[in-house]
């Protein structure tokens, strides 16, 4: 049977799924979740996830959100092998610093800026900007030196932060200043599989949002 998803593709915690299932290999059942019109809210969804928020799944009665906790379970339970997430344990900590680094600091500043204007119409904080451009500056000493987030293989960390990054890229953010995020960027678009279908096209998605919630 294949794994219930509920999602939706602008989503950057959705996508981070997806990009973990296509390197997988792994076949989601997609089920398009439409908050506007209040799809999480529905007595179905709630018994399946009573904090109603996307990205859920659904594996055979095993019900999990929060997305990093999802893309961590496919591998551990799906995977081949342990390449995404390496049961060395000290590989095993840099990847997990990397996706806390990732939901407490880079994307929950995304988060902190940009969501204010869009869903709300609040003009944007130059503080938050500048809180932004610290997790940037973060990141690009992670990635002195590396070829992936995590080491000289691609992980799950690349997966969920690629996710977040390539966010901040289709909404205008600068990230030229930062040229090792600006080197794994591109790495990552052309070796992690299916980039285009499970990130890309869902970025354009975001994009569109924004544009019809500001009326670019």
């Amino acid at each position: 049977m294949t794994i219930d998803f509920y999602y939706l593709p602008g989503s950057a915690p959705c996508r981070s799924v997806l990009l973990t299932a296509k390197a997988l290999g792994l076949e989601l059942n997609l089920k398009r979740t439409n908050l506007m019109a209040g799809e999480h809210m529905t007595p179905e969804f709630l018994a399946i996830n009573p904090q109603h928020t996307i990205p859920t799944i659904d594996d055979n009665g095993f019900r999990l959100w929060e997305s990093r906790a999802i893309i961590t379970y496919l591998v551990n339970a799906h995977g081949k092998d342990d390449s995404l997430y390496p049961k060395d344990p000290k590989k095993r900590a840099i990847v997990d610093q990397r996706l806390y680094f990732d939901i407490g600091t880079l994307y929950q500043r995304f988060a902190d800026y940009y969501y204010p204007l869009y869903f709300a119409g609040v003009p944007l904080d130059p503080a938050k900007l500048e809180k932004i451009n610290e997790a940037l500056k973060f990141l690009d000493t992670f990635l002195e030196g590396q070829t992936y987030a995590a080491g000289d293989s691609l992980t799950v960390a690349d997966l969920a932060l690629v996710a977040s990054i390539s966010t901040f890229d289709v909404v205008g953010y600068d990230l030229a200043p930062y040229k090792n995020v600006t080197r794994w960027f591109n790495k990552i678009k052309t070796t992690a599989p299916g980039y285009k279908e499970a990130n890309e096209d869902g970025c354009i998605e975001f994009k569109q949002l924004v544009d019809s919630l500001t009326k670019k």
